[in-house]
């Protein structure tokens, strides 16, 4: 027996839905029935993704999102290092991942040198700063600037210019 909702009603200021056989249902399923289904989409959370803007020196106009960080892989030539990965388009058609890779020696020597480790905030930071630097730099992101490094002298430089000591 599959049960149908009927019409919301409104008790107090909270939506209350019964189906056909009286039972209060939630999303796709009623709640007393026998025959309950789970769909996969039931409890899924989406992530939303804040589409940012930055206007590069050479007038392209990119739009890009965050999508994560993990470390690089074993196998990669920048390992050890923090690959972060921002998906970008210049054209609104063609979506590409720009890697970003902040090596363990340049956090480290920085480290050292300032006598505290870099927090997560600050990683992020540079790491976007040299994700601008390749939209200002580069005619062709998409084919030039899909593998960006951070060496202690650019993390360097990145920071000062936020006034992290």
């Amino acid at each position: 027996m599959s049960c149908f909702p009927t019409p919301t009603v409104i008790v107090a200021v909270f939506p209350e839905r019964r189906c056909a056989c009286d039972h209060r249902y939630f999303g796709w399923h009623c709640e007393g029935s026998a025959t309950r289904e789970r769909r996969a989409f039931d409890n899924v959370r989406m992530t939303v993704r804040r589409l940012k803007t930055y206007t590069g020196a050479q007038g392209y106009v990119y739009q890009y999102y965050f999508v994560g960080r993990r470390e690089a892989l074993a196998g990669d030539p920048e390992a050890p290092a923090t690959e972060f990965v921002f998906d970008v388009t210049s054209d609104r058609k063609v979506t590409y991942a720009v890697s970003v890779f902040l090596s363990e020696v340049a956090r480290g020597e920085w480290g050292r040198a300032h006598g505290r480790p870099l927090n997560d905030a600050e990683q992020y930071a540079a790491v976007k700063l040299r994700l601008f630097r390749a939209f200002d730099e580069l005619d062709d992101v998409k084919e030039h600037g899909r593998r960006l490094t951070i060496d202690t002298p650019l993390l360097e430089e990145a920071l000062a210019n936020l006034g992290l000591e």
